[in-house]
Order: C-alpha cells, then structure tokens, then sequence
C-alpha cells in the first residue's frame, strides 16, 4: 500500500494505491495554499476508505521541479508521515509523473511548467512503452530552446502542463514540429500516476529513507537570487 502526494504546482493531488489497483485519489485545483489543503485531504481520504496509515508500506512524493513553496510542503508532509510510521520514501520527478498520464503512446510527451521569466521547466519522455523513458533531460530552459529540441528530434509531441496557456501562442506559431495539446483531464499532475510509478520502484526497492529526501528546485528561489544581488 502506497500514499503518493503531488502539490508540485497550484495542483493537489493524493492518492492511495496497492499493488494492483488505485484504491483512492483526491485531487484540488483551485488557489488555495498546500499547507490548508494537503493534510486535511489525507485524512479524508483516509476516512472515506476505511484504511489505516499502519498499513502502508511507503510514501510516495514528487521531487520536483515545481512551486518551491508547494514542493516544500509536499516534502515535510510526506518525510514527516514517513517518518512517524517507520516506511521509506519514493521520490519522482514532477515532469515524469505529468508524462505517465500516458502510456503507450506513439508520440513524445513535452511537459512544460512555466517558471517565470520565459522559462519552463520541462523534460522530453517516449511514453511508447509502459513507463516514460527520457529522451531529454529535466530543465528550466527559454520556451526557444525547447522548441529547438524538438525540432532537432523531429517527432510528433504532445504538450501536457500548466505552461500550455502561457506558451501556445509561440508554440503555434513557430514550432514546426506537428505538435498536440492534452485534454484538461490529463493535463495536470495526477497523484495516481505518481502511485503507479512508485509501486514499481517499491517492487525494485528502489526506496529512500525520510532523512534521504530532498526536493529538486532546478534553480534559486526569487528570495535567494534577490540576496545574491545585493
């Protein structure tokens, strides 16, 4: 049995798995703070099912990257639940996950999170098989340098995130890569996808300890790069 918890970006998204099916998924999206929502959808989601926290065996997290104030209520929650019940840790890429939405798929999937500053963070998966196989590296990059790379790979992608709306403009204007938007139902993080990827790293063990964990930020925070400027 597997908690996994996403609230990388304005999403939050909990969700129970075992190893066969989804058991339960909770999922927010509306412009309230992960500290007021995410404990109290864990515990619903717990009541409603009937299950006990004992019987988990991990606590499942995306690493980043994404909202720094969101990854890092995601990362004491899950490391403080996963300490208290004694159970490792799996921690995903947020891209990654965002990627499983799909799977056998005969074309790239490009999610892209908008960082700020003309950028995205983002990641190139084939979805062709079972699980995500990265094709180019977690970034933060200009949306030009992006659509660089795909033009160098030259196959067919689907854009799947929360940067659609601020790049589609630009992507359909200059991207020559025939190119697809994801449906509203797919296009944000889902706490089951990250269920699904982290049942089979538990299988692999492929398992970290609380005090291991660490979240991903992929660049300075807004506060950080305000003090090294003086």
């Amino acid at each position: 049995m597997i908690l996994a918890i996403d609230s990388s970006s304005l999403v939050a998204s909990v969700a129970i798995a075992d190893e066969e099916n989804i058991v339960a998924e909770y999922t927010v999206n509306l412009k309230k703070t992960h500290s007021q929502t995410l404990l109290p959808m864990i515990q619903e989601i717990f009541e409603m099912t009937g299950l006990s926290q004992k019987e988990l065996q991990a606590i499942a997290v995306t690493e980043g990257p994404g909202s720094f104030t969101g990854l890092r209520i995601g990362a004491a929650t899950a490391k403080g639940l996963a300490l208290a019940l004694n159970i490792p840790m799996v921690g995903i890429s947020t891209l990654r996950v965002m990627a499983n939405n799909y799977n056998h798929c005969n074309k790239l999937v490009c999610p892209i999170m908008d960082a700020r500053r003309n950028q995205v963070y983002t990641g190139i998966y084939d979805c062709s098989e079972e699980e995500p196989v990265t094709i180019f590296e977690d970034c933060a990059i200009t949306i030009e340098a992006l659509m660089k790379e795909l033009t160098t790979i030259n196959r067919e992608v689907i854009f799947v995130g929360d940067g659609i709306p601020a790049f589609r403009e630009v992507l359909d204007s200059e991207l020559m890569v025939k190119h697809y938007y994801a449906k509203h139902n797919f296009n944000r993080q889902q706490a089951s996808s990250l269920a699904a990827l982290a049942a089979v790293m538990v299988e692999k063990n492929e398992v970290i300890s609380s005090d291991a964990f660490a979240p991903k930020y992929f660049r300075l925070s807004q506060a950080e790069r305000e003090r090294m400027q003086g």
